[in-house]
């Protein structure tokens, strides 16, 4: 019986396929291995920590209260409405939270969905490089060919310069007030932005703050995104599950950007913010062609999930500003934690502006091989990383080909355990 099928190209896209052969993810892998050899887990990005009281507490209370069969399959009205709030309250974005949000099983659905709705064969869609291994292999199920803009990386030459991340001009930086002298700046060029565009570009996923690197785009480079667009008339996607987790300058959705918000498709979830990745609850803001397009092809895949989760995400999206800060807060601390204790060991690091990970760089101890070096960390000292090859195509990173990506959405306990661990290790080769 052949199996042979379109999946084949989402699998060949995320270099899962190898000979024909299918092969397992880079996190199933690296967990698994974590399992294998009693290792501490800096790989997936999943947090230690429970949610906030309060939205676990509506969780249940919405079990006890009998939420548990099919929600609409646009999404519980409460919901919907809290989503349409968010984006007034924060951003100053109008949304009809009757016809242009839509609830979605997690961020994940929405990208597939968003892509799978509008992206013909043959079709271009920009992501910068490295991305989230789902671009690619979404973007290969539909047909497109995938275009993409490095992110480059260059040794920061100031201590504490605080070098434009996120801020209103500049191209973006991985680095901010954190950094030191060395430390690796990562950014993409606005030139080589505009420059992706073509006259068969139909979509462009921006995502800031950025999955793997922590990096955030300025406006001056959102802003020429938004001018590529309307040149090209092409849509403009968006990936912001961590905006609300970012350590300097607020999160700025391209959305509000003059003439971007008729073209965007926004995209958050709740399960990095609250720190509930399981319960798999995203939305998507849009005008309301673009959210009946987008549920022509997600009401096919799950049509609704989540039913008790609904509400509990509508009251954390309702919580006061302060409680957002307090997350944010707590998380740069294990942030510092991890990349000064890296610098400390001999890594030359990045320091991520947002998000859940850390670039560090294992080439001053000798390792200008990632992929082998994620491979034996588990066994040689008991801690899991994932390359940074990983998130790009056919895994060819270039010069990040000594890359590791680690997490510090880990509690205290775990990060200093890694720390002193990676610090055994290393000693001989300092």
């Amino acid at each position: 019986m052949k199996t042979s099928g379109p999946w084949t190209r989402a699998a060949a896209a995320a270099g899962l396929l190898k000979n024909g052969e299918a092969h397992p993810s880079v996190f199933a892998q690296m967990s698994a291995r974590a399992l294998a050899n009693g290792a501490l887990n800096l790989g997936q990005g999943f947090p230690d920590d429970p949610p906030p009281a309060a939205v676990a507490d509506a969780a249940v209370e919405a079990i006890r209260q009998g939420h548990n069969q099919y929600p609409p399959g646009l999404g519980e009205a409460g919901l919907r409405g809290a989503i349409a709030e968010h984006q007034a309250r924060w951003y100053g974005l109008g949304w009809d939270p009757a016809s242009e949000v839509l609830v979605t099983t997690g961020a994940t659905e929405a990208l597939a969905a968003t892509i799978l709705a509008l992206v013909e064969p043959g079709d271009e869609v920009i992501t910068l490089e490295p991305f989230y291994d789902q671009y690619a292999a979404i973007i290969a199920l539909a047909g497109g060919v995938h275009r993409t803009v490095p992110v480059t990386s260059r040794p920061a030459a100031d201590t504490h310069t605080g070098s434009g991340t996120g801020s209103d001009t500049g191209t973006g930086s991985g680095t901010d007030t954190g950094a030191a002298s060395g430390d690796l700046v990562l950014e993409a060029s606005t030139d080589a932005l505009r420059d992706a565009f073509s006259e068969r570009t139909r979509l462009v996923l921006v995502n800031t703050p950025h999955n793997p690197t922590g990096l955030m785009l300025g406006k001056d480079a959102l802003q020429a995104i938004v001018d590529e667009a309307v040149r090209h008339d092409a849509l403009i996607a968006t990936d912001e599950v961590y905006e609300h987790l970012t350590f300097g300058a607020a999160h700025r959705p391209i959305a509000t950007l003059p003439g971007a918000q008729d073209r965007t498709i926004s995209i958050s979830s709740a399960g990095k913010t609250f720190s509930v990745t399981g319960w798999k609850i995203g939305w998507i803001t849009a005008r309301a062609e673009l959210i009946t397009a987008i549920t022509g092809t997600k009401q096919w895949l799950t049509y609704s999930s989540g039913a008790p989760f609904q509400p509990a995400v509508a009251v954390g999206l309702g919580m006061p500003s302060a409680a957002f800060a307090d997350l944010a807060t707590d998380l740069r601390e294990r942030r510092d934690l991890l990349t000064d204790g890296l610098r400390e060991i001999g890594f030359r690091v990045s320091v991520p502006a947002a998000g859940y990970f850390t670039v560090a760089d294992a080439g001053p101890l000798g390792e200008p091989d990632a992929d082998t070096l994620a491979e034996r960390l588990p066994i040689e000292a008991g801690v899991v990383a994932i390359p940074l090859s990983a998130f790009y195509r056919d895994g060819d990173a270039g010069e990040a080909s000594a890359y590791l990506r680690m997490a510090f959405c880990k509690s205290r306990s775990t990060i200093e355990q890694a720390l002193e661990k990676l610090d055994a290790w290393a000693a001989p080769r300092r």
